[in-house]
């Protein structure tokens, strides 16, 4: 298989450009990286083009190595002819491959192996072959052999019948179109294991699909069902016609004697091996395709939150509301630099709200905190109610946010916050978490394991490897399109960038500690561990203020220094001016001949010039301040409302609206025109307004509509 080729097929690009982004992954570059700087080489493919080519071509290798494998083992066998040779050659998936070797593949022992064994194959031939005249039950005499566990003819001819089950259950053709036809045709059913039991279960207690209609998200909740005992679930197949099917190719010839037989042995061929391992395969594909489905979004959902915009240079209040434990404060300052902490009990059973003002207007007044960040968690409802008083009673202008508090208590509790605050008790680590994620939520949500934040659906019951895997990408790919302060950032933060691994990123910390702030970008050439490779894939990322090379606080890579001081001085200008750049040049072409770089190359130099250091953020929605707040009680239908998108699931978006509980805004009420998934509409950290459709106080739900009547 010409690997690039098919590559290039499928993500329908450029020969040329597949066959350059390979050899740039093969030369251990990094994703971000080429992305970045080597747009003139891969035709400016993009990071999710270049993440799905990655992925591809470590499938298609590990395809032709399966290939080589099971090509090498029929040969050793001595079976491999010059069809089946050019059959596994042209095979395209793992399915196929894995179909042609199942007739050779060595086999733990079975019905029909042991059959072999007894000496019963030759009798099984003469049935295949549909030639025999005499009853069948006489030539089975000739294959009774007490000392070989064949005592009656009875027995040999169940033996020969289960050698021809296996032969039809191994032939590749028979599986692909059964497979092929359960897929098109086949309906998947669930009942209740018990009908009374209460579950969120209960719309699959009477359940019918077919195959192929199935959404992923009720895929991967009926697959939690049947895990959590609750549902029994079955494929139902079109078992006649697939039958009738391997009876055609079977049976070849008219013959009253192995007729009968045969169809007995195809119809124990398909029930005992047949079906069930292609149950399995169908549920098994159905069930990645909706975790691929439901990664995606993850993905995209993770990457808005990790991209929402930071709130930069106020003294936030981070809140982490409880109520037997007290609600853990911490006050940290604009740099992110925890200040103090304090316990207070304002809610049940101690209700101390009076003494808990108090407490909150000294630490406002003493620290001029500007904002106060409440988590969304247990009480955080209470919290808001006595912030909300609070607030009214102060003369600072005090505003607060609700912020998605996930993943703060697998944060507060782990090595690295053990590291980071040695002294604090979980409490007080959360706290300051949540306060930290409103002023750079990138830099705090990097710490937690991606699948602890609470973006996605079904997370748990997936694959957890390739769920990792896909989510740190998401990860690296936000860090590397922000930057990364070489003089601030956290050894959590700095391993995400290009080219740097845990032990680098410990190792720059280090350097950092014991030589003070970096002042250019070159002095990474003196972190231990840090050679030229890994100093070419992270430095365009990583950024200095104030340092005595002015490009170090921009994304334009040392590589291009020298042609971007030639740009200026053709134009006549230097850095104080050097936004003036975008406007003056005329000839794109001309000028990056001149300078010796690639036209794309020019013009990321020029649009980092005209705003150096820009931080992509800003073009994200900010977060939605609120100064007073609402219960579920007071919400009526009509009311228009604003809010933020929490969390986009297969079926719509949950929207925080200042009340404790998000709205579900259903994919039906987003828009008017036909939309497939609700990230067509929305995503994470949009702001939108919403109107409430209904309120169900008993079950906590609240259906919101952004059709605004």
């Amino acid at each position: 298989m010409n690997i690039a080729l098919k590559i290039k097929e499928e993500l329908k690009v450029e020969l040329w450009q597949v066959e350059a982004a390979i050899k740039l992954i093969d030369e251990g570059n990094t994703i971000p990286f080429i992305s970045r700087y080597r747009k003139e080489v891969t035709g400016a493919l993009n990071d999710e083009q270049l993440r799905n080519l990655d992925e591809r071509l470590t499938y298609l290798r590990n395809l032709e190595e399966k290939k080589e494998q099971v090509l090498k083992s029929i040969e050793e066998q001595g079976l491999l002819t010059e069809e089946l040779r050019k059959k596994l050659e042209e095979a395209q998936t793992m399915v196929v491959v894995e179909d042609l070797y199942r007739p050779f593949r060595p086999k733990r022992k079975t019905r029909a192996s042991v059959a072999k064994e007894r000496g019963l194959e030759p009798l099984a031939n003469l049935i295949w072959e549909q030639e025999i005249t005499e009853p069948v039950e006489q030539l089975a005499e000739a294959y009774v052999n007490p000392e070989k566990e064949v005592p009656t003819a009875k027995d040999a001819l169940q033996g020969a019948m289960d050698i021809l089950a296996e032969r039809i259950s191994d032939d590749a053709n028979f599986r692909a179109y059964i497979r092929k036809q359960t897929t098109n045709e086949g309906v998947l059913t669930c009942q209740a294991k018990d009908e009374n039991a209460q579950s969120v279960y209960e719309m699959y207690y009477d359940f019918s699909e077919p195959v192929k209609k199935l959404a992923g998200h009720r895929i991967l909740a009926i697959n939690r069902g049947e895990d959590q005992k609750f549902l029994t679930v079955k494929l139902v197949a079109p078992v006649e016609n697939l039958l009738g099917y391997l009876e055609k190719q079977v049976i070849t010839k008219k013959n009253p004697i192995t007729t009968p037989i045969l169809k007995a042995v195809i119809a124990d061929s398909y029930e005992r091996l047949i079906a069930p391992a292609i149950e399995r395969e169908v549920r098994n594909e159905l069930t990645q395709k909706a975790e691929d489905g439901a990664i995606t979004v993850f993905g995209k959902n993770l990457e808005q939150l990790l991209l929402q915009p930071p709130i930069a240079g106020k003294v936030v209040l981070g809140w982490d509301p409880a109520f037997r434990t007290g609600c853990k404060l911490a006050i940290v300052d604009s740099t992110g630099k925890v200040l103090d902490t304090k316990v207070i009990y304002p809610t049940a059973p101690q209700n101390k709200v009076e003494e808990s003002k108090k407490i909150l207007k000294q630490l406002i007044d003493k620290y001029q905190v500007d904002l106060i960040s409440v988590g969304n968690g247990t009480a955080s409802r209470e919290s808001e109610q006595i912030i909300v008083e609070l607030l009214k009673e102060m003369k600072r202008p005090v505003q607060y946010v609700i912020v998605n508090e996930a993943g703060a208590s697998v944060y507060s509790a782990s090595k690295l916050a053990t590291e980071e605050f040695p002294n604090f008790d979980v409490g007080q680590r959360s706290a300051a978490s949540i306060a930290r994620r409103l002023q750079d939520p990138l830099a705090e949500l990097v710490k937690i394991d991606p699948k602890s934040i609470g973006v996605g659906q079904y997370q748990h019951d997936m694959n957890q490897k390739r769920l990792g895997e896909a989510l740190n990408a998401v990860v690296e790919d936000s860090v590397n399109k922000v930057g990364v302060d070489l003089n601030t950032a956290s050894v959590s933060l700095l391993e995400y960038v290009s080219g740097v691994n845990k032990t680098i990123a410990k190792k720059i910390v280090e350097f950092r500690e014991a030589n003070g702030s970096f002042t250019n970008r070159k002095q990474l050439l003196k972190v231990e561990k840090l050679g030229p490779k890994a100093f070419e894939q992270c430095a365009g990322f990583l950024r200095i203020s104030g340092g005595d090379e002015p490009l170090d606080a921009s994304s334009v890579h040392p590589e291009s220094y020298a042609a971007t001081k030639k740009l200026l001085a053709k134009l006549g200008l230097d850095m104080s001016n050097a936004k003036d750049a975008i406007k003056l040049v005329k000839d794109k072409e001309k000028l990056a001949t001149e300078l010796g770089i690639g036209v794309l190359t020019l013009e990321d130099i020029l649009k980092e010039l005209e705003k150096p250091g820009r931080d992509p953020r800003e073009d994200m929605p900010k977060p939605v301040l609120r100064s007073d707040v609402l219960n579920m009680e007071d919400l009526k239908p009509g009311m228009v409302l604003k809010g933020t998108v929490r969390n986009v699931i297969d079926f719509g978006a949950f929207v925080d609206i200042g009340v404790h509980q998000d709205g579900l805004v259903h994919i039906s009420q987003m828009t008017d025109r036909f939309i497939k998934h609700p990230l067509e509409a929305v995503s994470v950290g949009d702001v939108v307004d919403v109107q409430i459709l209904s309120v169900d106080l008993a079950k906590k739900r609240i259906a919101l509509t952004m059709k605004i009547q």
